[in-house]
């Protein structure tokens, strides 16, 4: 059974709604995970995606971050959160929702940023991929097709930015975030990386400023980590850069994984 299964920071989904029933229309991903919402669940779009043909699992509180997973072939099972998660500032945020859809254990993820090594948001972030890697260690190893897509806030190699020389003693490439992230291979995952299209390396994030997308200024931090019986099915991957164009983008671009599933 083919199946289509993307990730995409919108960075607002109200403002960008139009942008985004548009690229579901054209590329047509059985389920989507999204990141950074910027809405509360009950400003979350529902209708306007359940006219499209899809259901959703949303949690989102209506600040900077907010996460869920659309699909048009079932959500079951969903899981809002991350057993046993860290708290910042006294709550745990909305930063992670999971679904059963189509067989596939999906989770949205949306990895706080760090922010500087030597904030508490950066002590933050490795105990919450400390939570990731626990929660990944429970499902992973089994015979279900097991995901974790979304911003990930780690470039996994110097080779995913577009200069290394420019982030020193800076978040998102420090070892301690890359050994949390390579521990999730102990779990029983791995990087599906997009083949390249235009470039050499297919980043998935821009900053606005400095004209980083028009010179190829990026990083891969949108991520695709499954388990084997995911992997295995994997068809193709691709960074889809033509959505970072236009009129008020995101400044990430979606992944989308194209899948051949088994009958059962």
């Amino acid at each position: 059974m083919a199946t289509r299964i993307a990730t995409w920071n919108i960075n607002g989904i109200n403002p960008r709604i139009e942008r985004l029933t548009a690229w579901l229309e054209a590329t047509g991903p059985d389920v989507l995970c999204l990141q950074e919402l910027k809405c509360t669940a009950e400003q979350f779009p529902a209708e306007t995606l359940r006219e499209l043909g899809y259901e959703a699992a949303v949690h989102a509180d209506g600040r900077w971050n907010g996460v869920a997973v659309l699909s048009r072939v079932g959500v079951e099972e969903p899981v809002t959160g991350l057993a046993g998660g860290p708290e910042f500032e006294g709550k745990q945020e909305p930063r992670a929702v999971s679904a059963v859809c189509a067989g596939v254990r999906v989770w949205s993820v949306y990895v706080p940023n760090g922010r500087e090594v030597s904030h508490p948001h950066y002590a933050y972030k490795l105990r919450w991929l400390e939570a990731l890697h626990a929660v990944a260690g429970q499902e992973a190893g089994g015979e279900r097709p097991f995901a974790i897509l979304g911003d990930f806030n780690i470039a996994p190699t110097d080779e995913d930015v577009w200069d290394i020389t420019q982030f020193e003693g800076a978040t998102h490439v420090t070892e301690a975030e890359r050994a949390a992230l390579a521990a999730l291979r102990s779990a029983g995952l791995d990087d599906v990386y997009p083949r390249p299209l235009k470039y050499d390396v297919p980043f998935t994030y821009w900053d606005y400023r400095q004209l980083c997308f028009p010179k190829n200024r990026g990083m891969r931090i949108d991520l695709v980590y499954g388990n084997a019986p995911f992997r295995a099915a994997v068809k193709d991957a691709y960074v889809d850069r033509e959505a970072r164009k236009g009129k008020g983008p995101s400044d990430h671009a979606p992944v989308v994984v194209d899948l051949e599933l088994g009958a059962g």
